[in-house]
């Protein structure tokens, strides 16, 4: 059975920081996201990883990307990419990437990226070779799920941030069966995949691979806008970059995720708020918890 997580459990897996730390104390993520389509997809993401903590976030992108994403977050180091025709990162620029890859913790992988041809095409060539854990999200959760298996570094952490219908297209299911069963198929992929999953929705689902289920009961309708998967992408990122484990990542950034939320609505109301709002509240929570 599912344990619900806690707010509790999620301050006492998060460390305070050290007075003698510094940016390479809190880890490196680097962020392949966005296009010229979803530019903002990139930007959320990298802010949620940053908002979180982490010390160096990486945005790998195209001009009309890093251009938006400079202006919201000069705290982002960038790592100009070719342009596909579709809009997003080409896969021509595999070959540089992986080479900043190399010596990251983590890698974040799809958010805004497009579902094409090229996104699938750097994820054969990244997701086998980076050499760190993997975060796969939106664009790169499709172009996963039609290859025949999971690309992913050998040994090292996977983590899949679903919602039903991207799980739906991993397990070959369709969307009614994925959330009549929720809990049950986040455990057996989770265990049959061995990686972490994170079925996003109504209580989000966390299971890890080793059979553990966690069942989130923060958040609400206020959060049902495009660009809140994309900030707790980056967020599970940021986290796990920093030393959590894959499972525990998982676990804080879905109840802070949603917690933020929670205080956004009662300042904005769930109308009226917006996925980025919420890291004003965030703040406030980490605050509050004297991290």
């Amino acid at each position: 059975m599912a344990k619900e997580i806690t707010g509790q459990q999620v301050f006492e897996l998060l460390p305070r920081r050290k007075a003698d730390s510094h940016k390479g104390s809190y880890g490196k993520v680097l962020c392949l996201c966005g296009s010229a389509r979803f530019r903002g997809a990139a930007a959320l993401a990298v802010e949620g990883a940053l908002r979180v903590g982490a010390g160096l976030v990486t945005l790998a992108g195209v001009e009309p990307v890093i251009g938006a994403v400079a202006a919201r977050c000069p705290e982002c180091v960038f790592l100009p990419c070719r342009q596909s025709a579709e809009g997003g990162v080409s896969a021509q620029s595999g070959k540089a990437v992986l080479e900043k890859v190399r010596g990251m913790e983590v890698l974040l992988f799809g958010p805004g990226m497009g579902d094409t041809a090229d996104t699938a095409a750097l994820l054969e060539q990244l997701g086998p070779s980076a050499g760190c854990a993997l975060v796969l999200d939106a664009d790169g959760l499709n172009a996963a799920a039609k290859m025949d298996s999971l690309p992913r570094s050998p040994g090292l952490p996977l983590i899949l941030t679903p919602h039903p219908g991207e799980m739906a297209r991993l397990c070959g299911l369709t969307v009614a069966e994925v959330n009549a069963g929720r809990e049950g198929i986040a455990a057996g992929y989770a265990r049959a995949q061995d990686c972490v999953v994170v079925l996003k929705g109504h209580r989000t689902i966390v299971a890890g691979p080793g059979g553990e289920v966690f069942v989130n009961p923060t958040g609400g309708p206020g959060l049902s806008r495009g660009g809140s998967g994309d900030i707790l992408a980056g967020m599970i990122a940021g986290l796990a970059a920093q030393g959590l484990s894959p499972l525990d990542a998982a676990v804080c950034g879905v109840w802070l995720h949603g917690a933020a939320a929670d205080e956004c609505a009662k300042r904005l109301g769930q109308y009226g708020m917006l996925p980025h709002d919420i890291f004003a509240d965030l703040g406030a929570i980490f605050a509050a918890g004297e991290r």
